[in-house]
């Protein structure tokens, strides 16, 4: 999903810029509307540094290999978080270890972190519609695994279009474009690896600590029994 250096011509990486710096700002304004901006930096560097390991696990698709990514769950816990962490976390890959690139920099933001928006949009409308609820499993579990499928398809499609459109003349077109379609569909099966690991961390989170997912903890308070409490009265 990493696009290298010397892949995509100048104009192309130039508006791979610029939409990551529309995106960047964007976040950036919703996240200064909040009442505690700095509240979520610490989640945000987590998840962020998570997202630098484990898209270094790759999973062998013949002909090709895949590795994870997690937008999907980064955009749905991070929410305006998302974008500016994916971009770090993107630059200091392609400065470390070369993985991605510089110049390919903001068409990477662009793809995968704007498919983590999609991921937080998709989270937040399941609220609102009351299908994602602290007391609702289900509907959360496949909120959670449309939110991690969805964004590996989307980011899939993305880089399907870029690619194409990015064809070199120098290159057999026919070679090319195929070579691209079997890259970009063995990320098919890992829509669905990231929709069920979405879904576990869901869950997990919903269990142990649903504040991170943006719901409001509530406690039941207990009420004694009807006898007990007239029997209190009675003595009172």
């Amino acid at each position: 999903m990493h696009i290298s250096d010397g892949v995509l011509p100048v104009a192309v990486c130039a508006a791979g810029y610029a939409t990551a710096a529309l995106g960047t700002w964007y976040s950036l304004h919703n996240i200064n509307k909040q009442e505690v901006p700095q509240e979520g930096i610490p989640k945000a560097s987590l998840l962020a540094a998570g997202f630098f390991v484990i898209s270094w696990i790759h999973i062998p698709i013949p002909p090709t290999s895949v590795h994870l990514l997690l937008n999907g769950l980064i955009g749905a816990v991070l929410g305006f978080y998302a974008f500016p962490a994916i971009l770090i976390a993107l630059f200091f890959q392609a400065v470390m270890f070369q993985h991605g690139g510089l110049t390919t920099l903001g068409v990477n933001a662009t793809i995968i972190g704007g498919s983590a928006m999609l991921a937080h949009l998709i989270f937040q409308s399941a609220k609102r519609m009351r299908i994602a609820q602290p007391e609702k499993r289900v509907g959360t579990a496949i909120t959670g695994f449309v939110a991690g499928a969805g964004t590996i398809g989307v980011a899939a499609l993305m880089l399907f279009t870029v690619l194409i459109l990015s064809l070199s003349s120098a290159i057999d077109p026919a070679a090319e474009r195929a070579a691209i379609s079997v890259a970009v569909l063995a990320y098919v099966p890992m829509m669905f690896i990231e929709g069920i690991f979405t879904t576990m961390i869901f869950l997990f989170l919903l269990r142990v600590k649903p504040a991170l997912l943006g719901f409001t903890a509530t406690r039941t308070l207990a009420v004694a029994p009807e006898p007990i409490r007239k029997n209190v009265t009675e003595q009172q």
